[in-house]
């Protein structure tokens, strides 16, 4: 019998810190392009270069951020990602030009891998293994409700100075908050060399790749490919974003009740749907609909995934599995922005809608190896005692 109890206040405090930590990044990041290339005088290029260091630091940290919670413990890999984002805020106020912002990304790059690991693998083990899904849901919902706050903040401050100023207060004051809270994980040793990529996660890690195809898509071309058919892109856009915030917030659980193996292929179901409407170029009214379930299928596949890895994998070691599998992510993001952009550029935005449908097939393919029959147990050996500790 798994226990059901409340999730306590160190658990929220640990969603709070998250929504602030990311508060902080969403806040300066729109106006840092403006301010390199109005401010400092850099080119189109290199704007794209600050933008973009940031991904590549980011995917090496996951290698990092991973041992870094396991060793180390959850509460170090968070306080060490959230100083770097304050780090990171305080280097782009720094009076050194382009220099400090290309030092800031870096930062801000690790510091992002360190948060969300140590965030992710700390709510898991606060909240219990047997709702990893409903916590993972949760710490989703910090990420994207900071994400989509942030911008309106920074806009609203009216300065890019301002806004990084903010970075800087919102990561400390969630470093602050989770001072205050204890953590139970403690390390175990490892020995013998460290596998960096184990076997385990390779099937899981292309099933929440292809996923994701899609993401660059959405965030690149929704608004111009809709432009055509009544301008619907800023809100079919935010329907996306707010199902996915409310989803997982509310429904992160549905993987620990049911098989994960039904929400997440009920997830790419409803994903398919959506991404085969917008590929047509609906009218308004249809566009905003099939935005919203593509945000709702989309809420589903990374927490059945990383839940049934989780459940798996032990306690010592699910910091890596979360780094690699957000590896997979960053991987898969980024090659597919380019892929993109080329099937847009020579076939037109409806097929570059039609290449994230297609990358699903794929997913649904690895999600074969990561759901096996041996699977279908009620659940895992772990339970939740009284005191949130881990015991077999």
């Amino acid at each position: 019998m798994v226990s059901r109890r409340p999730l306590g206040a160190g658990f929220w405090a640990l969603i709070g810190a998250t929504f602030l930590g990311f508060l902080g990044i969403g806040t300066a990041l729109p106006a840092i392009g403006p301010h390199v290339r109005h401010d400092l005088g850099g080119s189109d290029q290199t704007v794209g270069f600050v933008i973009g260091i940031f991904s590549f630091v980011a995917l090496a940290s996951r290698f990092v951020s991973g041992p870094l919670a396991d060793r180390r413990g959850r509460k170090i890999a968070l306080l060490t990602g959230l100083l770097s984002c304050a780090l990171a805020g305080a280097t782009y106020l720094a009076p050194v030009g382009l220099t400090g912002m290309f030092l800031g990304r870096i930062l801000q790059g690790f510091g992002e891998a360190c948060l969300y690991t140590g965030a992710a693998a700390w709510a898991v083990e606060i909240a219990g293994i047997h709702r990893s899904g409903q916590a993972l849901g949760y710490v989703s919902s910090g990420i994207w409700g900071g994400i989509s706050t942030g911008p309106a903040i920074g806009q609203w401050l009216g300065s890019f100075e301002r806004a990084a100023f903010t970075q800087v207060i919102a990561a400390l004051l969630a470093f602050a908050i989770l001072l205050w809270v204890p953590e139970h994980y403690k390390p175990s040793p490892h020995s013998g060399p460290r596998r960096w990529i184990p076997k385990i996660l390779v099937p899981s890690g292309l099933a929440v790749g292809f996923v994701n195809v899609h993401y660059p898509v959405i965030t690149g071309f929704l608004v111009l490919h809709l432009a055509r058919f009544g301008n619907s892109g800023p809100t079919a856009f935010s329907a996306y974003a707010l199902l996915i915030l409310f989803s997982r917030f509310f429904l992160g659980g549905l993987p620990d009740r049911i098989h994960p193996s039904i929400t997440y292929y009920g997830g790419l179901v409803a994903m398919a749907l959506g991404l085969g409407v917008l590929a047509i170029g609906p009218p308004p009214a249809l566009a905003v609909s099939a935005a919203a379930i593509l945000g709702f299928g989309f809420s589903f596949p990374w927490s059945s995934t990383a839940a049934r890895i989780l459940q798996k994998v032990p306690s010592g070691e699910r910091g890596s599995a979360v780094g690699v599998l957000s590896a997979f992510v960053d991987l898969f993001v980024g090659v597919s922005s380019f892929v993109a952009g080329g099937v847009a550029k020579h076939f037109g935005y409806s097929a570059a809608f039609v290449l994230g449908a297609l990358a699903l097939v794929a997913a649904a393919v690895a999600g074969r190896y990561v759901f096996t029959r041996e699977d279908t147990s009620d659940g895992p050996a772990e339970v939740v005692v009284a005191d949130g500790c881990l015991t077999g």
